[in-house]
């Protein structure tokens, strides 16, 4: 079965309708993604219908009509080969997204990516979240930020919260321990500005495991301090 295939059948059994324009978008994204692949390590999974699973329809499941409005300005933090930003691009073609790595080679891909597509209203930024979150253009000017995969939910609150605007949202994408790591997160969110996370259990299609989305509401200001230096959150969690 081609990849366009297995991610129709995918989406189909998850409940999304994808149109023929983006399947079209989604197979040259992968066909391109399996090509560097070669070059630069983007991924591991690599076989169709895992790659229109765990990569592409994962990436989908962060987003939530009734959470989020149209024409949003979003950042995926940590994006790496492009997770979940550009699925997300794919798929609602209004929002505004940036998409940030500290890898340059990574962004020389994604901007391919981007371009090859004709996916416009797309920015790629290499830098470290800890450096992009002081820079004043971007801190807390997203209405959303996602990240996928990054690190522990205590350390990635620090690395994406700041991001977040008031009154916006962070959504993480998190595996089967995402009820630890919301627990563990507890004062690094409030510390940071956020409100209380809220798991949303995620089923992926033709997968048995356990994974959800945590959202996370930005309620106040992240104090100036965070983030701390390069390195620090991750060395010394806010826990």
């Amino acid at each position: 079965m081609s990849f366009k295939e297995c991610l129709r059948d995918g989406a189909a059994v998850y409940g999304l309708a994808l149109t023929e324009v983006q399947l079209e978008q989604f197979d040259k994204y992968f066909q391109l993604l399996i090509e560097w692949n070669e070059k630069i390590n983007l991924t591991a999974i690599t076989e169709p219908r895992e790659v229109a699973v765990k990569h592409m329809i994962d990436s989908l499941t962060c987003w939530d009509d009734d959470r989020f409005d149209n024409n949003i300005r979003v950042i995926d933090v940590g994006t790496g080969a492009g997770f979940p930003g550009i699925p997300l691009k794919i798929f609602r073609p209004d929002i505004r997204l940036t998409l940030l790595d500290s890898l340059n080679k990574r962004i020389k891909f994604l901007q391919l990516v981007v371009d090859e597509l004709a996916l416009h209203g797309v920015e790629c930024i290499h830098a470290r979240a800890e450096e992009g979150a002081r820079n004043k253009q971007l801190r807390e000017q997203f209405d959303l930020v996602v990240s996928r995969a990054v690190a522990r939910l205590p350390v990635l609150a620090e690395y994406c919260l700041p991001f977040v605007k008031k009154g916006g949202t962070f959504a993480a994408l998190k595996g089967m321990k995402y009820g630890e790591e919301a627990e563990s997160a507890t004062k690094a969110l409030a510390v940071l500005g956020g409100g209380k996370a809220e798991c949303v259990e995620v089923k992926l299609p033709y997968i048995d495991d356990k994974r959800a989305v945590i959202y996370v509401k930005k309620e106040n200001s992240t104090p100036k301090i965070y983030p701390r230096k390069a390195g620090t959150p991750d060395k010394s969690p806010i826990e």
